[in-house]
């Protein structure tokens, strides 16, 4: 059963490592994506803003799932359940998903998983965010470049929680 972390800003540095850079943008072309979803009673998605770039910023990776780059000897599972925690404070089973990316930029590493939040878990952002929205699957499209969105429905209906047309 999914579950909320509940911990403080200086809990989560402790548990992260008090080193670790909240604003660094990684440049790596391997990674993870957790598409989050939760019924309220309607489907919704989360959605994290990126704060490092400004709380106007409306380019690319502006809107996005929690995810990141993978560390050295990582697993994927791994980094969703650590990507998850570190930007959310939630603490949920992460699942793969075999996601098609579409128009994905060649050489572009992308492991998916899917993640159910209950609706009263409370998200408790990074550093990195300034604002998080559950959104409808329909207001995807905010997220950039064009196969971010088309990846996140597809995720969604490979998981069986939406029929996408």
């Amino acid at each position: 059963m999914p579950v909320v972390g509940f911990v403080t800003v200086s809990e989560r540095r402790s548990i992260i490592g008090a080193h670790a850079s909240v604003f660094r943008v990684t440049d790596t072309s391997s990674g993870v994506a957790v598409v989050v979803w939760r019924r309220e009673p309607q489907l919704k998605v989360l959605l994290l803003h990126r704060r490092v770039f400004g709380e106007s910023f409306a380019g690319d990776w502006a809107w996005t799932s929690p995810g990141g780059a993978r560390e050295p000897d990582e697993s994927a599972a791994a980094t969703a359940g650590r990507e998850l925690f570190e930007e959310t404070g939630l603490e949920l089973e992460c699942v793969p998903v075999a996601a098609p990316y579409g128009s994905a930029p060649p050489g572009f590493d992308v492991d998916v998983f899917v993640a159910e939040a209950r609706a009263d878990d409370i998200v408790f952002l990074s550093e990195e965010h300034d604002r998080y929205e559950w959104v409808d699957p329909d207001e995807l499209d905010r997220c950039q470049p064009a196969w971010v969105p088309a990846m996140y429905l597809a995720v969604l209906e490979l998981a069986g929680l939406i029929r996408h047309a």
